[in-house]
């Protein structure tokens, strides 16, 4: 794959940084982990658009209690490879979450920002309760005090794509989690 500009990395420039197989074993483990916290219960999995849809999708398969799942959409990145720092509503939930139990699966908690507000936003539809799943979180970068509740792996500060993440909407299909230099 030819890079399209000096700053948009050629795959073989990227370093894994986590294998499908890793990946794999650890979505196993958190599945696992919600299947015994909500045994007997019915969640609604709630995926942040676009990055989290491969996360949820593994993560939804995972699962062995009686789960559906919607999606929600926000801005903060753009084509940028840092937060803007605003966040924007795109796309709220379809059906009514009153009295369910949401986990809104996120494919990075970075500076907090889009996690506190989507979870402002879904508190607002009085859940039952309402957890927090991301598959990678990176503290190093956190503003906004908030912590996941299911956390995949913790990973240094650096620009992450693949397994759903992106750079200006390129290597989401890449099946391991790699490292952009």
């Amino acid at each position: 794959m030819p890079a399209t500009s000096g700053a948009t990395a050629t795959v073989s420039e990227l370093k894994v940084l986590f294998t499908r197989q890793q990946i794999a074993q650890r979505v196993a483990e958190l599945g696992a982990q919600i299947n015994r916290d909500f045994a007997g219960e019915q969640v609604v999995l709630i995926g942040v658009l676009k990055g989290a849809a491969i996360f949820l999708s593994d993560l939804s398969r995972a699962l062995s209690v009686d789960a559906t799942f919607d999606f929600i959409s926000v801005s903060t990145y753009g084509n940028e490879k840092r937060s803007s720092g605003e966040v924007k509503l795109l796309k709220d939930v379809d059906q009514s979450m009153e009295g369910k139990n949401i986990i809104l699966v996120e494919d990075i908690l970075d500076t907090g920002l889009t996690l506190s507000y989507l979870t402002k936003v879904l508190a607002a539809h009085r859940p039952k309760s309402l957890r927090i799943a991301a598959l990678l979180d990176k503290a190093a970068r956190r503003v906004q005090p908030i912590k996941a509740d299911y956390v995949g792996f913790e990973i240094p500060d650096e620009f992450v794509v693949g397994y759903g993440m992106d750079y200006a909407e390129r290597y989401r299909n890449l099946p391991d989690i790699c490292v952009v230099p």
